[in-house]
């Protein structure tokens, strides 16, 4: 892998944040359901983690996938004349992008 990635600390500590808003909108709707059918079935919470292998692949697939997107967007651009990659660039690349990731 390229040294040029994104730093897994940082990823990893993306990972959480949306682990634990997860968590609690699960939590919330199992209390609901419960409320509802009257039955105290409760889950173990268990801690999400990340594997470092898995964490340095997720860290190298966002590398590429935005390396792309700004190949793509600046191939736009070129076209259209410009010399700055724009939001219009971006949004008209994103829809094949996300096919093709």
């Amino acid at each position: 892998m390229e040294e040029n990635t994104f730093d897994p600390d940082l990823i990893r500590a993306i990972f959480n944040l949306v682990w634990k808003k997860r968590a609690a909108e699960r939590e919330k709707n199992e209390r609901t359901e419960t409320v509802e059918m009257g039955v105290g079935t409760s889950k173990k919470n268990r801690l999400t983690s990340v594997n470092a292998n898995a964490l340095k692949l997720s860290c190298e697939l966002l590398r590429l996938f935005v390396t792309e997107s700004i190949q793509r967007a600046a191939t736009i651009a070129e076209a259209e004349g410009s010399n700055k990659i724009e939001a219009t660039h971006l949004e008209r690349i994103l829809p094949q992008l996300l096919l093709d990731f």
